[in-house]
C-alpha cells in the first residue's frame, strides 16, 4: 500500500536521488546548490512544499508544489504541482496517483480553488495517469529563460 507524508530530515539522500531522476528525465544538469536550496525551502514549507511517497517503508516517489495568486480570481488562490517523479521500478504500482491525490487534499484544505501542472507532450507513461485523474483544457505552454534568474532580497 502507498503511503503519502510530508518528507522527513533521514529522506534527504533518496529525495535528492529521485529529484535528480526527474531532472535527468527533462534532459537538464543542476548544480548541487540547487538540490540544497529546494531541500530547505521543503524543509521550511513556507513558500514551496514536497511530499514523499513510500511503498512498504521505501521512499519511491517524490512531488514538489506551491500556492500563488490568480489575477482572474483575487480572492482565490491555485496550486501548482511543480515536479513529480517515481522510481521507475515502482510505476504503475499507485505512487503517481498518491502523490497527485495528496496534494489536491492538501490545496483543498489550504483553500486552493485549483491544482494543476505541466508535462510534455511526450511524456506518455505519465500522460495516462494524467489523463485518467485530471482534465487537460489545451493550453500549450511558452517560456523566456531570463539570466539572472534569482530573486531579488525582499521580494
Amino acid at each position: 500500500m502507498v503511503t503519502v507524508e510530508k518528507l522527513l530530515p533521514s529522506d534527504r539522500d533518496v529525495w535528492e536521488e529521485l529529484f535528480r531522476g526527474y531532472i535527468a528525465f527533462y534532459g537538464r544538469a543542476e548544480p548541487q546548490s540547487m538540490y540544497d536550496r529546494a531541500w530547505q525551502e521543503f524543509q521550511s514549507g513556507t513558500r514551496l512544499h514536497a511530499l514523499g511517497a513510500r511503498l512498504g517503508g521505501r521512499l519511491v516517489g517524490i512531488t514538489h508544489f506551491l500556492v500563488h495568486g490568480s489575477t482572474s480570481a483575487p480572492d482565490t488562490d491555485l496550486c501548482y504541482l511543480q515536479d513529480l517523479f517515481t522510481a521507475p521500478d515502482v510505476r504503475g504500482k499507485g505512487a503517481g496517483r498518491a502523490l497527485i491525490a495528496a496534494v489536491t487534499e492538501w490545496a483543498e484544505a489550504n483553500g486552493c480553488a485549483r491544482v494543476y501542472w505541466h508535462t510534455q507532450e511526450g511524456n506518455t507513461t505519465a500522460r495516462r495517469l494524467y489523463d485518467k485523474v485530471a482534465v487537460n483544457p489545451g493550453f500549450v505552454k511558452y517560456q523566456i529563460d531570463l539570466p539572472g534568474g534569482t530573486r531579488p532580497p525582499g521580494r
